[in-house]
């Protein structure tokens, strides 16, 4: 018997799914292509050396970024909390640190340990600041972009599902005071009920 309610739909493969793997298997073709070439034009040792360079060298730039980040994490709690104590928010020239794109500093170090010269030239690409500066507003346009595409509440009801369907989700009774609730919600005598029956 039928209901004549129509199935559901399968959910769409989103495209960067699809692409994702072809384009890794396009570029690990393309770097072993160009090692081999280059390999047959200078030398396999040369080839090495550079190799072992652009690993040094990566190793160099991760060390210095992860410090410069540290530095400036440490220094942005250090003013957030003189901040505190002086009963004030911390300010946009706190955060100062922010701006210095260590992410994408870090990302250039690792592309350039990674062996390839493809991966070479976009880590050294990625230690210029302009170059820097440029990726990093474009990645920020574009989260911006997916988080207001994104239906509101959907990640809430993400979780909440998660909890109905887990079936060892244990539930905390407990009671929730608003301090911005009208003050006769409470009862007159100043008792509350008890959380365990």
């Amino acid at each position: 018997m039928t209901t004549g309610a129509p199935p559901p739909l399968a959910p769409q493969r989103s495209r960067a799914r699809t692409f994702l793997p072809l384009g890794l298997a396009a570029w690990l073709v393309l770097e072993i292509w160009l090692l081999t070439v280059v390999a047959n034009a200078v030398g396999g040792l040369a080839v090495f050396l550079l190799l072992l360079a652009g690993a040094v060298l990566g190793a160099a730039v991760i060390k210095r970024a992860g410090r410069r980040a540290f530095a400036n994490l440490t220094g942005t709690f250090q003013r957030a909390q003189e901040a505190a104590q002086r009963g004030e928010a911390p300010s946009a020239t706190d955060r100062a640190g922010a701006e210095d794109r260590n992410g994408f500093l870090m990302l250039g170090g690792l592309l350039l340990m990674l062996p390839g010269l493809l991966s070479d030239a976009a880590g050294l690409l990625l230690l210029v600041p302009q170059v820097r500066t440029a990726v990093g507003r474009y990645a920020e346009k574009a989260v911006e972009r997916r988080m207001s595409a994104a239906q509101p509440g959907s990640l809430q009801d993400a979780f909440q599902q998660a909890r109905i369907h887990r079936p060892d989700g244990k539930v905390v009774q407990g009671e929730v005071i608003r301090e911005d609730a009208p003050q006769g919600a409470r009862r007159s005598d100043g008792s509350r009920p008890p959380l365990m029956p």
